[in-house]
């Protein structure tokens, strides 16, 4: 497939007051793919892991997963950034309904589009990974375990087997058919 770019895909195709969380494991492609989807639907940026406080920051360094308790001061400083925000794309990775209930807190108009991958597949890219906090295959175990999948109701299921430019095509154009309902889940 060819890189993206504005001859092969349309422009902005969402309404400015979109708030998308790209969520999965650590290691899915959120930052990537969230960075790269943002700047194509003219939207802001945010990666979630620059909202840990330290000590959940060092926990991580040290291979310990955190725990709900941990994660709830970290979800509600996400939820807040979305509620000061009319627009936005946030890396997170809203494992559980739980989390995910924290987010769209009063933001029912938030999106999530789920990296899914296998374990081997981002286990292979966490060893490729540099300069990043998130260490150990004990940590990503962990991830896995606390990970309950969104269904299709919830969220835009996205195979990362994909290249970076189809990933991105493929929630470009289903992000277009987005329609939240009352209840905060999406229709795809």
């Amino acid at each position: 497939m060819s890189n993206i770019n504005e001859t092969n895909l349309p422009g902005k195709v969402i309404d400015e007051k979109v708030k998308i969380v790209i969520m999965g494991v650590s290691g899915c492609g959120k930052s990537s793919i969230g960075s790269r989807l943002a700047e194509q639907l003219g939207l802001t940026f945010f990666d979630g892991d620059d909202y840990h406080c330290a000590a959940n920051i060092n926990k991580m360094s040290q291979g310990i997963p955190l725990t709900d308790q941990d994660r709830q001061g970290w979800l509600a400083s996400l939820n807040k950034l979305f509620q000061q925000r009319a627009e936005g794309v946030v890396a997170c990775s809203a494992l559980t309904p739980e989390y995910r209930a924290i987010l769209r807190h009063n933001n029912k108009e938030l999106r999530f589009v789920y990296l899914q991958g296998d374990f081997e597949t981002i286990w292979q890219r966490h060893q490729n990974r540099a300069d990043h906090y998130f260490k150990g295959k004990t940590l990503l175990e962990n991830q896995f375990a606390t990970l309950v999948e969104p269904g299709e109701s919830e969220a835009l299921i996205i195979d990362i087997r994909q290249t970076v430019d189809q990933i991105i095509a493929e929630i470009v154009t289903k992000t277009a058919s987005f329609n939240p309902r009352q209840s905060g889940e999406l229709r795809v």
